[in-house]
């Protein structure tokens, strides 16, 4: 409704006033003055009022919502600060401020930019001797040891600029030297020393340097178990040792230590096969993370001074019980080792908790770091944290600090070639009935209609279920064209109901081979890999892709199959290192079979996704872009007895999974990752 000339000009009036009020007659001259009078004057008449109204373009804007977050404890000098550095306030009559951004370019220097030409700011970053202009980003470029210097000079301008200098953990991380020390071979074990690759050697410096509290993050395969206990085995003096890993691992690390670490003998290790085992008086416990969790109370009792936690990135959510009990354990350990190929599955956040293990007052808190390094932003659901920013920084201070990574193409030459596919099945959705198709089409649609991620997440998941099924003739008539190769190959897939029907078909081949899936034993996993990679007649490993991505080889083989995908794409590297490791002696195919007008319409591009965000933060190398795509041979089809097979499958095995952990992290990965 529009005002009357009167009821405009007393709020005119009364905005001159409370800006008056607001702004010191000593910071503003006379012009400054004059030009915000004149231009209030200007927007605020009744003529430019009533034009703007009437004009054919208006469109009433809605409020605008602040990304503004407070953390619990900082001062409202303090918020209001970050409010003003992420909002732009347009009041009428006011100059917008000049914003002065630093980023970072390397570990030894930083550049300044402006958002706008402000002569100021020019003029003083001229005077500094270690300027260095970048015309073609138009940037003025520091060494890391002036920051302190620009940022004092900048700080006489006072409230001309907005000031976003580098954080400063940032800072003083950047500006540590790292100490050179020199490794006493005789505090290791010699025969383990003596094991110890070049590259592991390096490793095992990059964590005495940082008082064996440090993340070794190398590619599978790269034996970061055997780094791990060169560090620990350094610093003997502060033991005990508690060793976290997964169930189907810990046979694993006790055959490791027995063999590799003479001087611990059998009577000193000792591992947790239930919550109610007594923990002695041994040398090293191993336990699984589901223990750490639920018996974490017993292990503060016992007082590890060292602790390592194997496949670490399962620690990615900060506020889970078993990253409690890991913070709780690890803030009492003197050395802290964390191992993992893939520290971070997808996102940015899912560092964190791991990063707090090492050291939990560099960042200050989460919220400092998700502000900085997620993108932090406010949404009706609360605080989103999955986001990414200044990640090129982020990767510096990994190195700096916290992590040491090697590809296998850096410290193995001879490694043979890993080749991806994608393989496009031959599935004719016109051939399933009128309910079924109706449903695909209908899951489809309203998977990419749908705003909300919370609802997002419950059609994908629905969708990837029906989509196991429909792919499962195609996927077993490619299944039985393998095995006429009769050369050994590896299989993974997702649903229960895949996994079964497969087995099927190699039952119907007479092929010799193993099955690995959430229900297999410790004692089984191994004997089921030692058969594997021996036995000459055992041409198939069928797994699963999330109880068999980790803790065995599987060099034995050449081809990797997955007949279903995974939204992680770390995972699916995990899975393929199974076979692509330190052993392989042939080149390694990997195949995704993938079914047009499926689920893996939108799994596809979400994997390609977050590998592109893994690779901006340093972690990978490898991308899903440009994967080589080949089609399945139409002519290709399943015989009779397989087509009968699919019939009798039961109503009740059909939707369920391998593993339940999809009802847990599987969630939060795609809740967090869909885009609304």
């Amino acid at each position: 409704m529009l005002c009357s000339p009167a009821e405009i000009e007393r709020k005119r009036q009364e905005a001159l006033q409370k800006l008056a009020n607001r702004t010191s007659p000593k910071k503003l001259d006379t012009l400054h003055s004059s030009a915000l009078s004149t231009s209030i004057n200007k927007l605020s008449s009744p003529s430019s009022i009533k034009s703007r109204f009437q004009s054919p373009g208006f469109k009433k804007k809605p409020y605008e919502k602040t990304n503004f977050i407070p953390e619990p404890g900082t001062s409202t000098k303090d918020n209001i600060s970050y409010i003003h550095k992420k909002v732009n306030t347009n009041f009428y009559g006011l100059d917008k401020k000049i914003t002065t951004t630093m980023i970072l370019l390397s570990s030894q220097k930083f550049s300044v930019k402006t958002s706008a030409y402000f002569p100021p700011v020019f003029d003083i970053l001229k005077t500094i001797p270690s300027k260095n202009y970048d015309p073609k980003n138009r940037t003025w470029n520091f060494p890391i040891q002036d920051f302190d210097t620009v940022v004092s000079k900048l700080n006489t301008l006072g409230k001309q600029i907005i000031l976003e200098p580098l954080p400063k953990f940032v800072v003083n991380c950047l500006k540590e030297t790292s100490d050179t020390c020199e490794i006493d071979p005789t505090k290791i074990d010699e025969l383990l020393y003596q094991t110890l690759l070049p590259f592991q050697i390096e490793g095992l410096h990059f964590g005495i340097q940082r008082g064996g509290r440090c993340l070794i993050a190398d590619d599978m395969g790269l034996g970061k178990t055997f780094q791990a206990l060169a560090i620990m085995n350094y610093y003997r003096n502060d033991w005990p040792l508690l060793i976290v890993t997964t169930a189907s691992m810990k046979n694993v690390w006790e055959e490791t230590i027995l063999k590799y670490i003479p001087s611990i003998s059998i009577m000193e290790i000792q591992y947790m096969i239930t919550s109610k085992d007594y923990i002695g008086n041994s040398s090293v416990l191993i336990v699984s993370h589901d223990h750490m969790s639920r018996c974490c109370d017993k292990l503060l009792e016992r007082g590890f001074g060292s602790v390592i936690i194997d496949e670490s990135h399962n620690l990615k959510n900060h506020k889970a019980k078993v990253t409690q009990a890991a913070i709780k354990l690890c803030k009492r350990a003197k050395r802290v080792v964390l191992l993992s190929g893939t520290p971070a599955l997808s996102r940015p956040n899912e560092l964190y908790s791991q990063l707090a293990l090492i050291n939990e007052k560099f960042f200050g808190s989460f919220f400092q770091y998700a502000k900085r390094y997620c993108d932090l932003q406010q949404t009706h659901y609360g605080v989103d944290t999955s986001g990414k920013s200044n990640l090129h920084e982020l990767e510096i201070i990994l190195k700096k600090k916290f992590m040491i990574r090697r590809r296998k193409d850096d410290v193995l030459g001879t490694l043979p070639q890993k080749t991806q596919e994608v393989v496009k099945l031959d599935v004719n959705l016109n051939s399933l009935d009128a309910t079924e198709k109706a449903l695909i089409e209908n899951l489809s649609r309203s998977f990419v209609n749908t705003a909300k991620a919370r609802d997002k997440h419950a059609i994908l998941l629905t969708f990837f279920a029906e989509t196991g099924k429909i792919k499962i003739p195609s996927v077993c008539s490619y299944i039985q064209k393998i095995l006429e190769s009769k050369k050994k190959f590896l299989v993974f897939a997702h649903h229960l109901v895949m996994l079964d029907a497969i087995e099927e078909v190699l039952k119907l081949n007479d092929c010799k081979y193993i099955r690995i899936d959430g229900r297999t034993s410790g004692g089984q996993r191994k004997y089921f890999v030692d058969t594997f990679q021996i036995d000459e007649n055992c041409k198939c490993a069928l797994l699963s892709i999330t109880a068999a991505n980790a803790g065995i080889t599987l060099t034995a083989g050449q081809l990797v199959v997955f007949a279903e995908l995974h939204w992680n794409p770390s995972i699916l590297s995990q899975a393929e290192a199974r076979v692509h490791r330190i052993g392989q002696e042939n080149a390694v195919l990997v195949q995704y079979l993938l079914a047009d007008g499926t689920a893996d319409d939108h799994i596809w591009p979400l994997l390609q996704e977050k590998q592109r965000i893994l690779q901006e933060m340093g972690l990978t190398k490898e991308s899903f872009t440009g994967v080589y795509e080949k089609y399945q041979d139409a002519r290709q089809k399943a015989d009779g007895s397989i087509m009968n097979y699919f019939k009798t499958i039961s109503e009740d095995s059909e939707n369920k999974l391998d593993d339940d952990s999809i009802l847990d992290d599987g969630l939060d990965d795609i809740l967090c990752n869909i885009e609304i």
